[in-house]
């Protein structure tokens, strides 16, 4: 597939088919020819770094279990599987250090900051001790305060500032200043942003970021047409709870 392998991002794993954010959605996306996974880290009572979106276990396991608050064993005993269906069963959550591990030699990390700056000691100390190359990393997150303390620890890394744009309201209820949004990736030192694939996420928005140097990628897309069109204009990574699926498609 070519450049279509770097351009479309597993989202949580292969999410579609398996439980997202744990080990058998994330090995099935390298499985299914994936070169980019995107996961969501957190960190527990305990201070262990782990996968999981949501701030609390509810949604996904159908117990609450705050993960801030929570030991890693406390989340260890929970089936993070069946919710998605019964062959999953069991499926535990895992932490950073076993998804490091999953990467495979051509395959790239895409990590979702979830907590504030207190993750950021311990993501340093893991991300050091993987073998894992600088460009097999990357790091987004939407609060842009805790990057831009990430990027002054770990400069080696690309770095995207997630944007919600016009994911919680009509797209003209919102009113984008592009210049600043670049100037402020471009004075923190970041790579570029990571946009949610609304109205607002067109030709003109994706090549003003372009032609200032900057990387763009979108979330979260499950639609071929979409896709086709954010290709088409010029996008850099495309997220997908479909990937596989999604790049089957677009051949």
């Amino acid at each position: 597939m070519g450049k279509l392998d770097e351009i479309i991002i597993a989202h949580r794993g292969e999410s579609f088919d398996a439980p997202e954010n744990t080990l058998a959605s994330i090995n099935l996306a390298w499985e299914r020819g994936a070169k980019s996974v995107e996961i969501d880290i957190q960190l527990t009572l305990d201070s262990e770094v782990v996968v999981i979106h949501d701030y609390d276990t509810l949604r996904i396991s159908g117990v609450k279990k705050i993960i801030k608050n929570s030991s890693l064993q406390e989340l260890r005993n929970l089936d993070f599987g069946s919710h998605k269906n019964i062959k999953w069963q069991n499926e535990r959550i895992p932490t950073l250090k076993e998804v490091l591990q999953t990467v495979p030699i051509d395959g790239k990390l895409i990590i979702e900051i979830k907590n504030d700056q207190r993750i950021l000691d311990k993501l340093k100390i893991e991300l050091d001790q993987s073998k894992l190359k600088n460009s097999q990393i990357e790091l987004i997150a939407f609060n842009v305060h805790t990057l831009a303390t990430a990027k002054q620890m770990m400069s080696e890394y690309k770095m995207l500032w997630l944007l919600e744009l016009d994911y919680s309201w009509p797209h003209w209820m919102i009113w984008i200043n592009k210049k600043r949004i670049i100037n402020k990736v471009k004075k923190l030192k970041l790579e570029g942003v990571n946009v949610w694939a609304g109205k607002i996420l067109n030709k003109n928005f994706i090549e003003k970021f372009k032609r200032s140097g900057l990387l763009i990628y979108s979330w979260t897309v499950n639609s071929p047409e979409q896709a086709k069109i954010l290709m088409e204009s010029g996008i850099d990574g495309i997220t997908s709870d479909r990937p596989s699926w999604m790049a089957q498609q677009l051949k």
